[in-house]
Order: structure tokens, then C-alpha cells, then sequence
């Protein structure tokens, strides 16, 4: 049985839209599967980043802490050894030695201030870290974008018409009747043998 060139082309390229249908699908699925890897990459980093930054302002807050109370301990040890000093000495705590005791509590309230402005400095830095992890989460995560089965099928069919169509144009331009051509001259017959047909009887 021999097939008609034009139906062996028409099958030919539904064939191949077919392949290219179910090869765009897969494409496109596999595509879906590294934007999603991709994001829990960017999520996964993120999340290390910022158990990292707690663990850092953690660390500087124990850290400061510990400064101030050795500071405490430091001071009070100078104060008492300054009062008992003084004591020994027959000096009263009045006036002048008064005066020296309270520097005493100035410079360690200047020390105990300036380790608050550090810690207030360090917490500002953790935020902006914090918010630049997120950003870098962001910039890191991509869109996911579901496969689109309808639109690979339609163009595949449209392929399939484009071939079609094709072949009825080439068959136009060369004076052969068309598909379109050959069915409206056989309706026109059709009807034509029907009226004849229905005169005789």
C-alpha cells in the first residue's frame, strides 16, 4: 500500500511535534526541580548564616558582660582598698578624699558606658547583617515556574498546522487542487448526482 507523500509528512511531523511535546515537558520539569534545589540552597545558606551571626552577637554580649563585671570587681577592690587606706591613715572621708573616692565610680561608670555603646554598636551591626542575609536569600532564590504542558501542546499542534498548511500552499502555488479544493468540488458533485438523481425518479 503506498501512502500519499502528504500524509507521510503530516505523520513525520506529528511524530516529531510529539517527541518535541513530551521533550519540552521534561525540560521544563527538570527546570522546575533546579529552581526549587536552587531556592532550598539559598534557604539552607541563609538559615547557617544566621545561626552564625546569633552564635557571633552571643559571644560579644557574654563577652561584654564579663568586662563589666571584672570591671565591678575591679573597682570596688580599688575603692575598698582606697577607704581602708585611708582609714589606716587617720585620713577622714570627707571634702578632698570624697572627691577621689567618686572618681572611683566615675571612671567605672565611663567604662561600664562605654562597653554599653560597644554592645548597642555590635547589636546595629547584627541587624544590618541579618537584613543583608535576607537580601542575599533573595537574590540567591529564583522564581519556580510550573511546567506549562498546555502551551508545549499547542505548540506542537501548531507545528503539525504549519506543516499542513505548508504542504496546501505548495500544492496551490504548483496548480494542484487542494485538500479544501477537492472536498467542495466533491460536495458540489455530491449534490449535483442527488438533484439528478431525484429528477428521474
Amino acid at each position: 500500500m503506498c501512502v500519499p507523500p502528504q500524509v507521510a509528512l503530516v505523520a513525520l511531523s506529528a511524530g516529531s511535534s510529539y517527541l518535541q511535546y513530551q521533550q519540552g515537558k521534561q525540560e521544563a520539569k527538570n527546570a522546575q526541580a533546579r529552581q526549587i534545589r536552587q531556592n532550598e540552597l539559598a534557604k539552607k545558606n541563609a538559615i547557617q548564616r544566621y545561626a552564625s551571626e546569633a552564635l557571633k552577637i552571643r559571644q560579644v554580649e557574654k563577652q561584654s558582660k564579663q568586662k563589666g563585671f571584672e570591671a565591678t570587681l575591679k573597682a570596688r577592690k580599688a575603692r575598698a582598698e582606697f577607704v581602708s587606706t585611708a582609714g589606716a591613715s587617720g585620713i577622714a572621708l570627707s571634702g578632698s578624699t570624697n572627691a577621689l573616692l567618686a572618681d572611683f565610680y566615675r571612671t567605672e561608670g565611663n567604662y561600664k558606658a562605654s562597653l554599653a555603646r560597644n554592645m548597642d554598636i555590635n547589636i546595629s551591626q547584627f541587624e544590618r547583617n541579618l537584613e543583608a542575609i535576607q537580601f542575599g536569600q533573595e537574590a540567591q532564590s529564583t522564581y519556580v515556574q510550573a511546567p506549562n504542558s498546555a502551551m508545549l501542546f499547542a505548540s506542537a499542534v501548531g507545528n503539525v498546522a504549519n506543516t499542513y498548511y505548508g504542504i496546501e500552499m505548495q500544492k496551490q502555488n504548483s496548480g494542484l487542487m487542494t485538500n479544501y479544493e477537492k472536498r467542495q468540488l466533491k460536495k458540489k458533485n455530491s449534490s449535483t448526482t442527488t438533484t439528478t438523481t431525484g429528477t428521474y425518479a
